[in-house]
């Protein structure tokens, strides 16, 4: 099984709205100051994969996602930004939600590349990003849609999580096709 490796591709945050004409405390002033240097209080998250049709399709039929208009870099770009070594990329984008914040996913695949495969037998086999925890509304109904897309759930779950970290919620753990570990945390309705 190939495996991927996951780049961060994005900053994030949402800027606070000033208030105008208020002396806010001087701490309440630095917070915001702070906060104002980020757009978007989501981010987007580059994964390289070993085939991105899969992909997709996992991220979509077993996870939920919905694909959007994915977009090209050109090789000279990656290499002048820093990204690739002369090699183009043709992203494909995916989004948990509808509006602009939204978390995104962003799938490409390198032809000719020769990608090193990640550890990730387990969230501590190897130093960086390890997992995705997308939260659910619905435990059984995430199960159902996992089943029918033909993936299995590692471990034992659904797990109850202990009562002081949330209860009445559950974690399930699948993999993507190239052995990303995702967590679907949420409760179950049934």
């Amino acid at each position: 099984m190939y495996r991927s490796r996951i780049y961060l591709s994005a900053s994030i945050a949402l800027s606070l709205a000033c208030l105008a004409g208020s002396a806010a405390p001087a701490h309440a002033q630095q917070q915001g100051q702070a906060q104002q240097e980020f757009a978007r209080t989501t981010i987007d998250l580059g994964c390289v994969v070993s085939d991105v049709d899969a992909a997709v399709k996992f991220y979509t039929q077993a996870i939920g996602f919905k694909e959007l208009d994915g977009f090209d870099v050109p090789g000279d770009f990656a290499t002048r930004a820093g990204l690739t070594d002369r090699q183009p990329l043709s992203i494909r984008v995916l989004v948990l939600g509808k509006n602009e914040t939204a978390t995104k996913l962003k799938l490409m695949q390198v032809p000719g590349s020769e990608s090193k495969s990640s550890d990730n037998a387990t969230i501590h086999s190897q130093l960086g990003f390890s997992y995705l925890t997308i939260y659910i509304t619905d435990m059984d109904a995430a199960v159902a849609r996992l089943e029918k897309a033909g993936v299995k759930i590692v471990g034992e779950g659904p797990v109850e999580l202990p009562a002081d970290l949330g209860a009445g919620i559950y974690l399930a753990v699948v993999r993507d096709p190239d052995g990303n570990l995702i967590e679907l945390v949420g409760p179950k309705k049934q």
